[in-house]
């Protein structure tokens, strides 16, 4: 036998609720009505008087009554036959009215019936429709589907926040299962880059040794191709660098890093002179609980690309800040340059591994910027403007109890 769905055990069960305290009681009114009227209605009561009462009648008029006492015989006679005329008529009107009675009992309850079916359907369609809704939005979760919008929404004001809540929990689970795909991605990319940074390594340094030992005692004719294997090999060196920095996430105990004092310290090794560099910061910047070394390549890395973008003239500003965020609040070091800009269709890939457009590049300087940012916790943004610049942010969350840094300008 199929199962009846979750609407219609509803209904039956709030129907039940409805109809059978309304059964008993129009059973219960309509019985003792038929047995109460008939014996307050006094018939047969009034019939022994009547005839008790002729019987005296009868008794006192064998003698010679007086005047008065016929006169009150007649009056007494009168009152009796009065009352018992009316305790008839009530009798009549009993035997008709219990029917009648009954008849508005039972229509009265097919009203109430009808009242509790269109109540119970009501109240079931309440609970029943939101409440199939969710359990539809639970399996479009489990899939990783998108939940629909909800123009008209039904059901009691509680659904609607358990809406809300379904959808926010939709936001999370999606944002935890891409951060753990993201995860298992750069993972992978973390252990070819530590492969190919070992297999690099291995017969580099050889290499260096015999082009070293090369360019002591080369013959002119060969010094050129000498050249081309000291810079090509430099390159290599250079390239297994980036892989192993790639490869590795950052290590040893952390600190409290006065990011700051950081950016202004990468800033005068990592621009050069011919390009204005700014670093700002705004007071009340907290303390980072990082790894110093880290932070340092990844800033450093962000600057060299602001540079490598501005070319021979230009700008860079790098501004750090400090801004409230959900569960405490957040640095923000924004890193702004008056280069080139970046095309918009590349603009969301720029931190993807081995991603570049330069000649001789790994893509590995903002995918290291990225892995750093990620193992404390943060995120980076970036936005571009062709031929504008380019606007680098690397956010860190920082709770509310940290040590604020110095800040100020420089």
């Amino acid at each position: 036998m199929k199962r009846l769905g979750y609407r219609s055990r509803l209904f039956f069960i709030l129907a039940l609720f409805a109809f059978v305290p309304s059964i008993v009681l129009t059973l219960a009114w309509s019985g003792a009505t038929a047995w109460l009227l008939p014996r307050v209605s006094g018939t047969s009561a009034w019939d022994s008087v009547a005839a008790t009462g002729a019987k005296a009648l009868e008794a006192a008029r064998r003698g010679p009554p007086s005047a008065d006492e016929e006169r009150i015989l007649a009056e007494h006679e009168r009152q009796l036959a009065t009352s018992v005329s009316y305790a008839h008529r009530f009798e009549y009107l009993t035997q008709r009215l219990v029917p009648g009675l009954l008849i508005v009992g039972i229509v009265g309850l097919a009203l109430l019936t009808l009242l509790a079916s269109r109540a119970a359907g009501h109240l079931s369609r309440q609970l029943s429709r939101p409440l199939h809704e969710l359990v539809g939005w639970t399996e479009l979760i489990r899939r990783g589907e998108p939940l629909p919008a909800v123009a008209n929404a039904r059901g009691a004001p509680e659904f609607g926040v358990l809406r809300e809540g379904m959808r926010q929990m939709a936001t999370d689970v999606e944002t935890g299962r891409r951060a753990a795909v993201e995860a298992e991605r750069l993972a992978a990319f973390r252990e070819s880059a530590r492969q190919v940074a070992h297999e690099l390594k291995n017969p580099l340094t050889p290499i260096r040794f015999a082009v070293d030992r090369l360019k002591r005692g080369v013959p002119p004719e060969l010094a050129d191709a000498v050249e081309v294997l000291s810079t090509e090999s430099a390159r290599l060196e250079a390239m297994a660098r980036s892989f192993a920095q790639f490869g590795r996430l950052p290590e040893g105990p952390a600190s409290d890093v006065d990011v700051a004092d950081l950016v202004r310290a990468a800033a005068r090794t990592a621009v050069p002179s011919h390009l204005s560099c700014t670093v700002e910061s705004a007071p009340g910047v907290p303390l980072l609980h990082g790894h110093h070394d880290a932070l340092s390549r990844a800033i450093s890395n962000v600057l060299l690309n602001a540079v490598e973008a501005c070319g021979a003239s230009g700008a860079i500003t790098a501004h750090v800040s400090a801004r409230p965020a959900r569960g405490g609040r957040e640095i923000v070091i924004a890193v702004r340059d008056t280069g080139v800009g970046i095309a918009p269709e590349r603009i969301n890939s720029i931190f993807e591994p081995y991603v570049t457009d330069k000649t001789g590049g790994t893509g590995l300087g903002l995918a290291i910027v990225k892995q750093t940012v990620l193992a404390h916790g943060g995120r980076v943004e970036a936005e571009s403007i062709r031929g504008s610049g380019t606007e680098i942010r690397l956010i860190f969350p920082v709770d509310d109890t940290a040590t604020e840094s110095k800040g100020g300008a420089p």
